[in-house]
């Protein structure tokens, strides 16, 4: 790991307290992940919202489940990040 990446981490952990070792769990989990199914995505959700220690509600969840599945919205993690908040 360089330095930047070090600086990165060590502010997610600092600031957001967010283990890196988290971080590194769910972009493992995402590299193969089919986004058109709904089980591999709810996960996703889930495990996104315990990494940003968010409560995520029933009807939101689903929101976002829906959203990814029907490929209604572009995929990458600042837009994820969005719905999160």
């Amino acid at each position: 790991m360089n330095d930047f990446q070090k600086n990165i981490f060590d502010h997610l952990k600092k600031k957001a307290n967010i283990d890196p070792e988290d971080v590194f769990k769910v972009a493992n989990s995402v590299q193969n992940a089919d986004f058109s199914d709904e089980k591999t995505v709810r996960r996703l959700v889930r495990q996104l919202a315990k990494v940003a220690n968010k409560n995520v509600s029933p009807a939101k969840e689903d929101k976002i489940v829906e959203a990814i599945t029907k490929q209604n919205m572009p995929l990458d993690m600042n837009t994820l990040g969005k719905f999160l908040k």
